[in-house]
């Protein structure tokens, strides 16, 4: 297991955190900042996912939208990204494959993949899962009742101290749905946007 803080004499890394973001919200904001901050990382793309393999697809705001508010949320954060990578790859789209494909698309950086403790947990599920820990560093947020013990001394993985906020995106969605204020919990520029679009209602 590495030490999280920065260090200077290492090549500075792009973290990539995936998910469906639907919609992005602040804990997804505090982890992002927190890795492009304390971290080894230098910068943090939130890659949005046209569909999950592992999630239903139900309930999912159009791609676009996702990748919209993900754009709102980090326009006056410059070490934050959006990329929609994703949308190019054949469907599902499998972790490993979107890596090698953005190494080939930019040579010059080193990518690494942000993870929660819950999905590192299960990570001998995913595909190639051994090809990941040999070519990326994963970099670990805390996420309650999950064991990363086995994970502990793995020269791949960092595990990290990013605060942990409870709110998840199907909490947003429910609360949108039942017309309660989420003012707090999500940028006002994403709230300004899912209201134009009447999305979750």
């Amino acid at each position: 297991m590495q030490h999280e803080l920065k260090t200077e004499n290492r090549k500075l890394i792009t973290g990539l955190f995936f998910g469906s973001f639907n919609p992005i919200h602040l804990g997804h904001l505090v982890i992002a900042n927190y890795m492009a901050n304390y971290t080894d990382l230098k910068e943090v793309w939130f890659v949005v996912s046209p569909h999950n393999p592992l999630k239903q697809k139900a309930g999912l705001a159009d791609m676009y939208d996702r990748l919209e508010m993900a754009r709102l949320a980090t326009e006056n954060a410059p070490h934050l990204k959006v990329s929609n990578i994703e949308f190019k790859l054949p469907q599902p789209s499998y972790t490993v494959d979107t890596m090698a494909h953005l190494k080939e698309k930019h040579p010059e950086k080193e990518f690494a993949l942000i993870m929660g403790a819950d999905n590192l947990a299960s990570l001998k599920k995913w595909k190639n899962y051994e090809v990941l820990l040999q070519n990326h560093q994963i970099f670990v947020y805390p996420r309650p009742n999950a064991d990363v013990s086995e994970w502990e001394n793995h020269p791949s993985i960092v595990i990290t101290q990013t605060p942990q906020m409870d709110i998840s995106s199907t909490f947003i969605r429910q609360a949108v749905k039942q017309q309660k204020s989420i003012q707090f919990l999500v940028p006002d520029a994403v709230i300004d946007f899912m209201d134009k679009k009447s999305l979750y209602r």
